[in-house]
Formats: structure tokens, C-alpha cells, sequence
């Protein structure tokens, strides 16, 4: 998922400055989230947005509320991409962002930690994260040693990759060293013993997708700058994924969303639509319609009306949408309810790690047509998927 950051920091600002009258939704089904966090000025959603995950399987198990240490998983897995960058003389990009499969990966190899035990912000004095700095570091090194004129890389006596200290260090001065033991309500653990103590099992959890250019019901890697690890998803069509969204939270389930949020109808604060496509002058005076007529400059800072009807994309359409590059991985979040506006018009629920922004404070509603056509792939537990999908799928 793409570097989607600085939005985190400035929405705050935006919404004092374009207040919104608050649309009120039915809650139709909502499941148990943890509190809302704030990613700041760093390209961790795809960590955000996994943990969160996780964080609400917990509570669907009712194991307990935890709150899980996101700048723990991204220390690993930036070491990770790196040596995947190297490994490929630069072919494979070393950036900010991630995938959830990095997260449910990273806590089976490395294990979780409490929040407590690793913040983010701690090793500059601040409580937020900000990663602008320890990017334009890392970067240059990782480049310099990828993508140099090496005959040979070195390595110390015992055999260690020198430049491999050297990215560790960069990330320990950063984001802080990894922790080999702590201790949790009284209890010692290590980052593996304590995700073990968890009761979980990454094999439950699968990503589904739903492309043309690869056979359904088939798995492919998504092709997207952000799947370094070549993750498997499994492809459905768009309708019968959209049956996995409903199925999933009406049985209790939450579901990690990956989605492109460049689209006018993704708004900053708090919302999501797929409008009918209409022309101005046919709204008849409509709120809708003065937007429609506004710059994209001023559409950018004011946000959409709710359409009273949406538009349904087609499987073709998703198609050429992740053909032309119109649909984009740009963000991970959490979806964890469902709700209705005034006109009976569905919503997914949303949790987002923008801190409390926007008109409902951290959460958006995305209405099933934005969602539709707008899903790069999501993860879900698979006894969330409906039974007939699932056999199909050979889950």
C-alpha cells in the first residue's frame, strides 16, 4: 500500500476548516474495533490496518483487548524488504509500504509485542510517528548498496553482511530496538511466546482478491509495488467478494480493506461514494449538482453529498480500472460494521489510523458501490468466506 501519510497530519486542520453537517447512519451490524490510532507522518496503514485486524480477531475470541506494537512489525519488515532489494540488485522497490500479508507473516515469524514495549515517535521525543527522515536514510543506503557498482559486498569475520549492521542500526536509532523479553500483567514473555500465547493461527487468515487477467478461483500474486513478498490471493468475482464482505461482519468478523482513496468520492472527512454518473443540470439544484459544476481544486476542499443512488460497477469496469492504473493500492484500513444512510443506502463501516479526524472521529463510511469498485484485496479470517465460495475455493 502506498505512502498515504500526510494526510494523517493535515486532516486535523481540514476538518476545523470545512466542517460538515454530520449525516447520521443506521447501524445495521457493527462488530468490536480497538481504539482509533494515528499513523502520522509514516506509510504504515498496511501495519495499522492488519493490527487493528488482529487486534478485533482478539476480541471476537474473546481472548481480551490488546493493543499491539506497530513500529515492532514495521522494524522487521523494513530489514526484510531491504535484503529483498539487495537480493535483486534494486528490482524489487525498498519503500515505506507493506502489505497485510507482511503483517500476518511478521507475527508467525517474529511475534508481537505490546504497544507499551515499542512506540512510535519515542526515539525523537515525540508521540507520533515521522518517518520522512529515517526514509530519506535508509533509502539512500539500501539504493547505494542495491543498485552500486559492487564486485562484492562485505562481511564482517563471522560471516554478517556489514551493510546489514549498518540498516539494522539505521532502524534501531529510529524506531528503537526490537525488545528479546518483556514482561505483560506479570507474565515474561519473548515476541514469540507471546504471540503464541495468543491462541492464533496465520494459516486461518487469506487474502481475496477479484481480477480478470488471472482465472478465478485460482490464486495469483497481486501485481502491485507493495506485494515485495509476492503474497497469494485468492480471486473471486466481484459479486461473490462482495458476498464475503456481508457474510463476514453479519457472522461477527471484521475484515482488513485495501483500497484506493485518491478518488474525488473517497472524501477527508469521513466518507466514501460511487455516484450515478450525471450531468449537472439534470440534479436539478441539487447539492450533488453544485459540486459536480465546482473545480477539482475546490472539490478537493469540499466534501461530496451523499448521492441518493450509487453506481454498481461492473467486473469489466474494476478491470480497466486496475488496467489504467485509475485504481491504485493506496491504503489499508479496517471494515467492521455495517450501517445505512436516510435514503436506505448501505455503508461499510470504517476504521481508519488517521488519529481522530474527520466528521465521526477516525471512522468513514464507504458505500457498497465505492467498495466495489474500488477494493484492491482484502484479508479475512476463512470461516468468514460463505461455505459455497469457500468449497469452490478449496479452503
Amino acid at each position: 500500500m502506498k505512502k498515504i501519510f500526510g494526510l494523517a497530519l493535515g486532516l486535523m486542520l481540514a476538518t476545523g476548516a470545512m466542517a460538515q453537517e454530520a449525516t447520521e447512519f443506521t447501524v445495521v451490524k457493527e462488530n468490536p474495533i480497538t481504539s482509533i490510532k494515528n499513523q502520522a507522518q509514516a506509510g504504515t496503514c498496511w501495519c495499522y490496518s492488519s493490527l487493528a485486524f488482529i487486534e478485533s480477531e482478539l476480541l471476537r475470541m474473546n481472548k481480551g483487548e490488546y493493543d499491539f506494537s506497530e513500529m515492532f512489525i514495521v522494524h522487521n519488515t523494513y530489514l526484510e524488504r531491504a535484503e529483498k532489494a539487495v537480493r535483486t540488485h534494486g528490482d524489487v522497490s525498498f519503500a515505506q509500504g507493506g502489505s497485510f500479508y507482511d503483517v500476518i507473516y511478521g507475527m508467525e515469524k517474529f511475534g508481537l509485542v505490546p504497544e507499551a514495549e515499542m512506540r512510535p515517535g519515542v526515539m525523537y521525543g515525540k508521540e507520533l510517528s515521522n518517518h520522512n527522515e529515517l526514509s530519506a536514510v535508509s533509502d539512500a543506503v539500501v539504493a547505494a548498496i542495491a543498485k552500486g557498482k559492487h564486485r562484492s559486498l562485505q562481511s564482517n569475520p563471522e560471516g554478517e553482511m556489514l551493510w546489514k549492521k549498518a540498516i539494522e542500526a539505521i532502524h534501531d536509532i529510529y524506531l528503537g530496538v526490537r525488545p528479546e523479553t518483556f514482561t505483560y500483567e506479570g507474565k515474561e514473555y519473548t515476541p514469540k511466546s507471546f504471540y503464541e500465547s495468543l491462541g492464533l493461527n496465520a494459516d486461518d487468515y487469506v487474502s481475496l482478491t477479484s481480477y480478470t487477467h488471472h482465472p478465478f478461483y485460482s490464486t495469483f500474486a497481486l501485481e502491485i509495488p507493495d506485494n515485495w513478498r509476492w503474497a497469494q490471493s485468492y480471486n473471486l468475482p466481484i459479486d461473490e467478494l462482495m458476498e464475503v464482505f456481508d457474510n463476514a461482519i453479519m457472522k461477527g468478523y471484521t475484515v482488513a480493506w485495501g483500497s484506493d482513496v485518491s478518488e474525488n468520492g473517497f472524501t477527508r472527512m469521513g466518507t466514501a461514494v460511487l455516484p450515478e454518473e450525471a450531468k449537472a443540470e439534470d440534479l436539478q439544484g441539487s447539492d450533488m449538482a453544485k459540486w459536480l459544476r465546482m473545480s477539482e481544486a475546490e472539490k478537493k476542499n469540499t466534501p461530496m453529498p451523499l448521492p441518493a443512488s450509487q453506481r454498481m460497477c461492473t467486473q469489466e469496469e474494476r478491470q480497466l480500472g486496475y488496467d489504467n492504473w485509475e485504481t491504485t493500492d493506496d491504503h489499508g484500513m479496517l471494515i467492521y460494521g455495517i450501517a445505512k444512510d436516510k435514503n436506505g443506502v448501505e455503508y461499510y463501516m470504517v476504521k481508519n489510523s488517521w488519529g481522530e479526524a474527520g466528521t465521526y472521529k477516525g471512522h468513514w463510511y464507504a458505500s457498497k458501490a465505492f467498495v466495489r469498485y474500488k477494493t484492491m484485496n482484502i484479508i479475512v479470517h476463512k470461516n468468514a468466506i460463505p461455505k459455497d465460495i469457500r468449497k469452490k475455493l478449496g479452503l
